[in-house]
């Protein structure tokens, strides 16, 4: 995950590249599908294709281009920093969505943890406006977040919120279908609808001439990634649940806000580091709630 986000802030670094936001998703969904396509086929076979109708893919389908064009907006007009801090609000806004959606309530003690996730958050995003110094200003002008930055960042975390959970949601309503069978059905879904838009959305560059050699490889790249990561995430959160699957990602966080602030020239003791040390704690004490919580249900089965 961590080298999907660096790829992807690369590419979109690229004022030309901005603008094929759909381009980028459709290819994306369809590396998962033949990645897909060939882990089902012998030798490998690691899963048996299963048919489900376009009434029950559609909705997932759509959540999920959203939670890709939306995200890459945020990459590309906002840090890295910015972004991966931003995510850590996945947590909370995926426990409320899923209990208004759903009904599906948390322990108590695991929502006052979530709280300092919500605070770190914001003392992140605030120290993160501000200028730099004189010696790294040069530097990090560029990684500053706009304000299509912040609003692409929050519809972003809405989006994937709502697909994290209906993630979830349509393994329980589909029953017996596995992670690889429901993303084999709707990823060429989600890229083919994408297709029909693209002549009205993106704007296209001149390939040849505004687009670098390393760049087509960095594209390939993110398409590998796309894949890994969109097979990671629906067996994830088959396994885990989907407020659990987010707190899972925040490891990666820890990663990307410290390469982040390594190539944007901030020191070690900038006060945004509180932030994180805050936000992450509150992440750790859900952990050690949620596990605490789970060990006592099985007690009481047992």
């Amino acid at each position: 995950i961590t080298r999907q986000v660096f790829t992807n802030k690369s590419i979109f670094s690229t004022p030309s590249l901005r603008l094929t936001q759909l381009s980028f998703a459709a290819f994306h969904f369809l590396t998962t599908y033949l990645t897909l396509f060939l882990l089902s086929r012998p030798p490998l076979s690691l899963c048996v294709p299963r048919s489900i109708s376009l009434r029950d893919t559609l909705p997932l389908s759509i959540a999920m281009s959203l939670n890709v064009i939306l995200p890459n907006l945020s990459l590309a007009f906002s840090s890295v920093t910015f972004y991966q801090i931003a995510r850590v609000l996945l947590t909370p806004t995926v426990a409320v969505m899923n209990y208004v959606l759903y009904r599906s309530v948390l322990p108590a003690r695991a929502i006052w943890a979530l709280v300092p996730a919500c605070l770190g958050v914001g003392v992140v995003s605030n120290y993160d406006t501000l200028p730099a110094s004189s010696s790294t200003t040069a530097t990090r002008g560029r990684s500053h977040h706009q304000p299509l930055g912040i609003l692409f960042s929050l519809l972003g975390i809405l989006a994937s919120s709502l697909y994290t959970i209906w993630i979830a949601h349509y393994h329980r309503k589909l029953g017996g279908i596995s992670s690889m069978q429901l993303l084999y059905n709707q990823a060429p879904v989600a890229a083919f609808m994408l297709l029909y838009a693209v002549p009205f959305v993106d704007v296209f560059p001149k390939w040849r001439v505004d687009v670098p050699a390393e760049k087509w490889v960095l594209i390939l790249l993110s398409g590998l990634w796309a894949s890994l990561i969109n097979i990671s995430q629906f067996f994830i959160v088959a396994r885990t649940g989907p407020v659990s699957s987010t707190v899972v990602g925040h490891v990666k966080t820890c990663t990307i806000v410290a390469l982040g602030w390594l190539v944007g020239g901030r020191t070690v003791t900038d006060r945004a580091v509180l932030g994180v040390v805050v936000a992450l704690g509150g992440i750790v004490a859900y952990s050690v709630v949620m596990l605490k919580e789970k060990a006592r249900e099985r007690g009481q089965k047992s």
